[in-house]
């Protein structure tokens, strides 16, 4: 059964350039390389929640958490810390519609 990486982060400050080319550059290209299918990214515009949310497509649990656990994803992850705070993630299974 498919299932969703959902990861949420804020930009750390004064870092939205380097962010946006690191996310274009390296981190779309990395995951895609590791078997991950991005599916949505939103950036929140008002409120008191994470400021991006991402989605990252897995054929099942199974490969999303070996992609997880693999060194591969810890050195992209490391990356992308230089840039985010307040980082979190979970795998969900897939239904249709918005999933926080």
């Amino acid at each position: 059964m498919p299932v969703k990486v959902i990861m949420t982060w804020d930009i750390a400050a004064e870092r939205d350039q380097e962010y946006f080319e690191f996310v274009i550059s390296e981190f779309v290209p990395g995951v895609q390389r590791l078997g991950l299918q991005p599916s949505e990214a939103w950036a929140t515009i008002y409120g008191s929640y994470p400021q991006i949310q991402v989605g990252l497509l897995a054929t099942d649990v199974e490969q999303a958490h070996r992609i997880l656990a693999s060194s591969d994803w810890a050195l992209l992850q490391d990356r992308l810390f230089g840039y985010v705070k307040n980082y979190s993630y979970k795998v969900v299974a897939v239904r249709g519609g918005f999933q926080f």
